[in-house]
């Protein structure tokens, strides 16, 4: 079986969304003195990385870099963060992902952060899939996409980005 590569968004396409996410980041948060991105590892911190240099020239708040490490495939046994939970304790956090498939690594993710109170939770995506076998959604999303389930989507971050649906 063959399988094409179809471009579901190009380099400024993506560069555009992230751009259009922070913003909306910044509007929900705008009286806020720091907020915590929080980016699932791998691609979703570097989409995190991405918001918060985005969100450092829109605006004077303080944001702070987390990467959420986990076994993707069995979440529910380790979710660690590279910062301690006082640093993150009664602030706004925005977990980061590139692509909400089932919402599994959301929800672990979201799950580990329940531990410690935070001001606001919100989540961000670039691309929503409609996937979803838990209840959880992206308050924050660059594009929706209704896919087959054989069909997967994989953004590749580098000098060019791309969204690719196989």
């Amino acid at each position: 079986m063959q399988t094409n590569n179809n471009i579901i968004l190009t380099h400024e396409q993506i560069q555009h969304k992230i751009k259009r996410i922070a913003y909306q980041i910044y509007e929900t948060n705008v009286n806020e003195k720091e907020i915590i991105i929080a980016g699932i590892a791998k691609n979703g911190f570097t989409f995190a990385q991405r918001l918060k240099n985005i969100l450092e020239d829109i605006s004077d708040i303080k944001i702070t870099l987390c990467e959420v490490t986990m076994d993707k495939k069995s979440p529910q046994n380790t979710v660690s963060t590279s910062i301690a939970p006082s640093e993150y304790e009664n602030k706004p956090l925005v977990l980061a992902d590139d692509v909400l498939n089932s919402g599994t690594a959301l929800i672990y993710g979201v799950k580990h952060f329940l531990d410690v109170p935070l001001t606001r939770f919100k989540t961000a995506v670039l691309v929503n899939r409609n996937h979803k076998k838990y209840p959880i959604k992206a308050d924050f999303k660059g594009i929706s996409l209704s896919t087959s389930l054989h069909e997967h989507v994989f953004i590749e971050f580098g000098n060019t980005d791309i969204a690719l649906l196989k």
